[in-house]
């Protein structure tokens, strides 16, 4: 959604659109698509798979600073998903660089 629609629509779902500048909002989410894509292809296609727990990694670090900017906007609602998604990338970490490796 941030990598397609025009900034003018994203604004209605997305508050804080309107205060970063469009290629900041494109740049969000191009790292999430990325962020969402690499701990799941790597195991998915059985190539590079020491990636997968590295793109977890990145993911967590990638909604820790979600969180971090949703609290400091005080948008409270959006921070519960962020801290789910936190905890599903570090349970894929763990899992991938600990008991289940592939």
């Amino acid at each position: 959604m941030k990598t397609t629609q025009p900034i003018h629509k994203l604004v209605g779902t997305l508050p804080y659109a309107k205060d970063l500048t469009p290629g900041t909002v494109r740049l969000i989410g191009a790292v999430e698509l990325a962020a969402a894509l690499g701990p799941v292809l790597p195991a998915a296609t059985g190539i590079a798979v020491v990636l997968t727990p590295l793109a977890a990694l990145g993911l967590a670090v990638v909604m820790a600073l979600a969180g971090t900017f949703h609290l400091r906007r005080r948008e409270y609602s959006a921070i519960g998903m962020n801290g789910v998604l936190l905890a599903l990338s570090f349970v894929v970490a763990w899992g991938r660089f600990g008991p289940y490796t592939l």
